[in-house]
């Protein structure tokens, strides 16, 4: 999960390189490369350090070292620079190379200046041993800026053309730049697509938490408590979760069923209007309700010759195949007469046994208790339940007007080949009108905003993928970017689709005196709901592609990416094990303890068991010798010694990562890059002192000498870097015994009065580059705007 590192590492510098540098005289050079006159735009008025004079270190901006470790950031050959010109675009690549004036201190740069200045921790840079010859492009002589998604404009594109460079730079990310010469300008740039990102992730929880209310869950309560709780009678205790015969499923029907559906009286006896059922007062029943149920033919199953004689019916298990579509009983009305699935327009329905299809023999309930209680009769005395039946469904819906939410019920009773019956039910509480009150046209334009991201999105992605094609996808962060944008808009061709139907739904509600068959949109909203569900997960999870660049979390992810050929090897070992003891537990427990009743059961019964969740005296009841003997070695090998496993092959991993970890340079990470940039606007509010100010009263509190410890801990407590500080001390440290002396003192005071100097104009400031190290020279009053940038 770790992502591809774009960083090109540098080569040794040659012995004789080296010697040519230190012997370069100490006077200042200003070398740029020769551009042809037609090429050179309006040149701005540059302002040159005076004759003579060194150039101060400390007046870089802070530059952090690169990490092969982060994607998307190339570091840029030494010798190639670019400078934009303020707000016009221009891009100019120069060399500009500087002899220091004093043996030992060497500072190189990769430059690009700006208008304004940093107010972090001053002259930060990046110290490289090595050097890399400049890359020519173009005609020999020729120095000119490069153009790409997320560089600076170029000084040739007018008209059109610059405006569609500008409105392609609204997608610029680490991906679609084609360079990003600093660690800063990268840190910047994640920052953008992290608040762009957060942005949209706040804009999807809204919608996915807007379309669920705490209301759905007491209107499924309240309904499940009436349907499935209610005794079926005052003098006994059975009710529809716990029938068992086809005698209790008479006595729910006309009692706990029928009293539930028909509330035409009020409390103190009182009639309600006429054919207006209000369950509990409140929920308006939508049309009728309506019983069907499904049967297998006589004769569908095999008798053994043997007992032919004694038994003459035979009834398999439900099947497409085995299914019963002649007429019985009274064989007049649709109770008696096979109806198929397309003119019920019905759809097939899970069960706990057997999946069943969408037709079979049904009968619609009247409006009125008396004549539904007389029908339900009717179907008891004639023997509408026999040997053959397999199903009964009961659907009917309920809308509630003040919470604008429709409950579509399913009660289904199964009649396996083994006698009894068993129960299941299905309450899907669903919005299926949209934009009704204002709340509901927040959430509309929440999605407008939304799909306006989705597009946003889907034009990043092009652009990332035309500019690396393949390698595209050998990143895990940008194929879970692929998934989110496939989910999302899919979510909302569902959305489209759903709210497209709300037209027939108004039209299927004008007539109350028929069956309102609302399967299909329940199962519709429900879909979408799941693919929310699921983008949502998912954007979350893309979190961690930011959370990265954090020290921690990118230990946690490092190690994660090492240990995994580890843990695919330990996981066949385990899932080995794990799966003979489901399969040996299925086989012994399975017919007589409901944990174990099929093999997926015995794979979650097993997975209890590893977190403590488990009924050992079942296990026991069932074989008093092989219960035991299973349950104790499968704790044993599966918790005390594949568990622990497991988790000593990540420690290890973790410790190995954080030692590596330990011993790399410190680098700017997200947070240094947010403090830096409340700090300086801390600095511009006159709320907070300058990098100048806060060296110089470190370098006061020192006085003759000063350690890398002291000044460390001081310019810590006043937010600078573990990185700038680092580098700011070793281009003093002459010696490198970790210890400033008075010389290396008069040095950075003499850098700082400079630096004071230059603080107090507006100057544009000229890149100077030495081969040897890399800085960038730039104004220290720059504002928190700078950080929007490039």
């Amino acid at each position: 999960m770790v992502n591809p590192s774009r960083v090109k590492p540098q080569p040794e510098l040659e012995g004789d390189d080296r010697r040519k540098r230190k012997a370069a005289p100490p006077a200042a050079m200003l070398e740029m490369d020769p551009l042809p006159r037609q090429d050179l735009p309006p040149a701005p008025a540059l302002r040159l350090p005076p004759a003579g004079s060194t150039p101060s270190p400390l007046s870089s901006c802070s530059r952090q070292a690169w990490s092969r470790d982060n994607p998307g950031f190339e570091a840029e050959e030494d010798g190639m620079e670019e400078e934009e010109d303020g707000e016009e675009g221009m891009v100019v690549e120069m060399d500009v190379e500087w002899h220091p004036s004093g043996p030992g201190r060497r500072s190189s740069s990769l430059v690009s200046s700006s208008s304004g200045g940093s107010t972090g921790l001053v002259g930060y840079h990046h110290n490289s041993q090595g050097h890399r010859g400049r890359r020519r492009r173009g005609d020999a002589g020729t120095g000119v800026g490069r153009a790409g998604p997320g560089n600076e404009q170029p000084q040739d594109l007018h008209g059109a053309a610059r405006v569609l460079h500008t409105l392609r730079g609204l997608w610029g990310t680490r991906y679609t730049a084609d360079r990003i010469p600093t660690r800063e300008k990268y840190l910047k740039t994640i920052l953008r697509e992290l608040i762009t990102y957060v942005v949209f992730l706040f804009l999807l929880c809204v919608l996915t938490y807007g379309m669920v209310t705490s209301s759905m869950f007491y209107y499924t309560k309240v309904m499940t408590q009436l349907f499935l709780d209610t005794p079926v009678s005052k003098t006994e205790k059975t009710n529809f979760k716990t029938l068992m015969t086809m005698n209790d499923f008479w006595k729910f029907a006309e009692g706990p069923l029928v009293d539930g559906l028909y509330w035409n009286m009020w409390y103190n006896n009182r009639t309600m209007a006429e054919n207006q059922s209000f369950i509990y007062y409140e929920n308006l029943l939508l049309g009728i309700p309506r019983l069907r149920q499904l049967k297998v033919k006589n004769g569908s199953c095999s008798v053994p010759e043997d007992l032919k004689d004694e038994i003459t019916e035979c009834y398999d298990m439900y099947s497409v195949r085995n299914e019963d579509t002649a007429p019985f009983g009274l064989r007049n009305g649709t109770a008696w007469t096979y109806t198929k699935e397309r003119d019920l327009n019905g759809s097939s329905q899970w069960g706990l046994i057997s999946t069943y299809s969408g037709a079979g023999y049904y009968l619609d309930l009247s409006r009125n208790r008396e004549e539904a209680a007389a029908q339900i009769v009717t179907l008891k005395n004639n023997l509408w339940l026999d040997r053959g039946t397999r199903a009964v469904f009961i659907d009917f819906t309920v809308y509630n007007a003040n919470i604008n939410l429709f409950c579509i019920v399913r009660l289904l009773v199964e009649f396996p080949a083994t006698g009894g019956l068993v129960t299941s039910w299905h309450f899907q509480t669903v919005k299926l009108i949209h934009y009704v009150s204002p709340f509901d046209y927040f959430l509309a334009a929440c999605e407008i905003a939304f799909c306006i991201f989705i597009l946003y999105y889907i034009v990043e992605e092009c652009l990332e993928i035309w500019n690396h094609r393949l390698h595209y996808f050998h990143s895990l962060w940008n194929c879970l970017d692929i998934v989110l944008i496939v989910l999302s808009v899919v979510a909302m061709a569902i959305n489209l689709y759903r709210v497209s139907m709300e037209g027939p739904l108004n039209k299927l509600l004008v007539d109350m005196n028929i069956f309102h068959n609302f399967e299909a949109l329940a199962y519709w909203q429900n879909q979408f709901n799941n693919v929310a569900a699921v983008t949502v997960f998912f954007a979350w999870v893309k979190l961690f592609k930011f959370v990265n660049f954090n020290r921690t979390m990118t230990q946690l992810s490092t190690t994660m990416s090492r240990c995994a050929k580890d843990i695919l090897g330990f996981s066949i070992m385990f899932f080995i094990i794990f799966l003979a003891y489901a399969q040996f537990a299925y086989l012994v427990f399975g017919t007589q303890v409901d944990d174990f009743s099929s093999f997926q059961d015995c794979i979650f019964t097993q997975f209890r068991i590893i977190l403590g969740d488990f009924n050992f005296t079942e296990i026991e009841e069932a074989n008093r010798i092989l219960g035991p003997i299973y349950f104790t070695s499968f704790v044993f090998f599966m918790f005390f010694i594949l568990l622990n496993m497991f988790l000593a092959i990540i420690s290890d991993t973790y410790s190995e990562v954080k030692t590596d970890m330990a011993q790399q340079k410190s680098e700017m990470e997200l947070a240094d890059l947010i403090k830096k940039g409340c700090s300086k606007a801390m600095v511009k509010l006159k709320l907070k002192k300058t990098a100048v100010d806060d060296i110089s009263e470190s370098l006061r509190q020192g006085g003759g000498k000063l350690n890398f410890d002291e000044l460390r801990q001081d310019l810590k407590g006043k937010g600078h870097t573990d990185a700038e500080i680092e580098a700011i001390f070793a281009k003093y440290d002459q010696d490198g015994d970790q210890e400033l002396t008075e010389h290396e003192h008069q040095q950075m005071r003499d850098d700082l009065e400079k630096e004071r100097v230059s603080m107090s104009c507006a100057l544009l400031v000229i890149p100077f580059y030495d081969p040897d190290s890399i800085c960038i020279l730039c104004n220290l009053s720059c504002i928190w705007g700078e950080y929007w940038r490039s």
